[in-house]
């Protein structure tokens, strides 16, 4: 019929409704839902693919459509240079023109990871590296070559523990683990830098890291956010008094893979870097990741004179100021509980 119908036209009239029925199937084309093998697709742009290249990595992911059309729609809207590499998803009903915007948007899908307040280096590494959506770049590195790669080498405090902020992180799934960290880098030292530069009294500590490493162990000593100002308080008078801080929780991280879960006394004598019942001052390096808040308690400790506390069984301290009134607290909350 139409073939009939342009014979019966003049040529070039005939020419301009060929236009425009190619026109309208490649328009009813590109906006029609496209054919997926399931619900959900992914598919992967690589880095410097030209729309060429990556309509044939995403037609072969389980989209169904032609290649050269995506590419011909590219060409026509002038954004075939502007597509941004990374992890995608598309949903049933999508069309070949959403699949462009989310291209050239860098609509990327996301993922997201979690690190705890009260973890170590070690424990954000082993989720690092059980995680499906991260690309695992520095799995095979040692912690001084991660820490290379993030430009601290020649920093302060080199040693990864406590350098990472815990939060939840949104990333592109196939980010690298080492953007990850790096970014968690970055967010503890804004934080600390911040909290650092608004305390308001004398503290007995004289950089910013030396109060990373007592936000550490404030961290580990309670969970409960309302004794952390008092607990580092606690700390703060025993080092402005040359007391030893005998933390519990350094001892157990300078006994590493020997710790069995049962501290013993013979732990407590045993002498390690971290044993703040045998070392005056400050363990070398934090013992965990602090969070916001005990980063808060030890720039802006409590008003209180207290050298003792004991957990009280509940997840809250009981505060003392002598010796005696500790062992009286020892005795009704602890031994008393056995």
């Amino acid at each position: 019929m139409i073939r009939w119908l342009t014979r019966m036209l003049p040529a070039g009239l005939a020419g301009l409704l060929a236009v425009l029925a190619a026109g309208g199937w490649f328009y009813w084309k590109v906006s029609s839902p496209l054919r997926l093998a399931g619900e959900r697709v992914e598919f992967q742009v690589a880095p410097g693919s030209g729309m060429r290249a990556a309509a044939r990595d995403i037609a072969a992911a389980g989209i169904d459509f032609d290649p050269w059309m995506l590419v011909a729609l590219g060409r026509l809207s002038r954004s075939e240079g502007s597509i941004k590499a990374g992890s995608y998803e598309i949903a049933r009903g999508a069309t070949l023109l959403d699949l462009l915007q989310k291209l050239t948007r860098g609509d990327v899908s996301q993922a997201e990871i979690v690190f705890i307040e009260g973890w170590t280096f070690r424990q954000m590494r082993k989720r690092l590296d059980a995680h499906p959506d991260v690309r695992h770049d520095g799995k095979d590195l040692s912690d001084a070559e991660i820490m290379r790669r993030l430009g601290v080498e020649n920093a302060d405090g080199t040693a990864p523990e406590g350098w990472f902020f815990p939060d939840t992180y949104l990333f592109a799934k196939r980010s690298s683990d080492i953007a990850i960290l790096a970014r968690a880098h970055r967010a503890m030292r804004r934080h600390l830098e911040r909290e650092w530069a608004r305390r308001t009294q004398p503290l007995p500590l004289a950089t910013p890291y030396q109060a990373l490493i007592l936000a550490s162990i404030v961290e580990k000593e309670t969970g409960r956010e309302a004794d952390r100002p008092l607990v580092a308080a606690v700390f703060e008078n025993r080092l402005r008094q040359g007391m030893l801080l005998q933390s519990d929780p350094t001892v157990i991280y300078g006994l590493d893979e020997r710790f069995d879960g049962n501290l013993k006394k013979r732990d407590l004598l045993a002498d390690t870097p971290y044993n703040t019942y045998v070392r005056g001052g400050l363990p070398p390096t934090p013992i965990a990741m602090p969070g916001l808040a005990s980063l808060r308690a030890v720039l802006h400790p409590a008003p209180s004179r207290a050298l003792y506390f004991v957990a009280r069984g509940d997840g809250s301290s009981h505060f003392s100021r002598t010796l005696h009134e500790h062992n009286q607290a020892v005795n009704r909350y602890q031994r008393s509980a056995r």
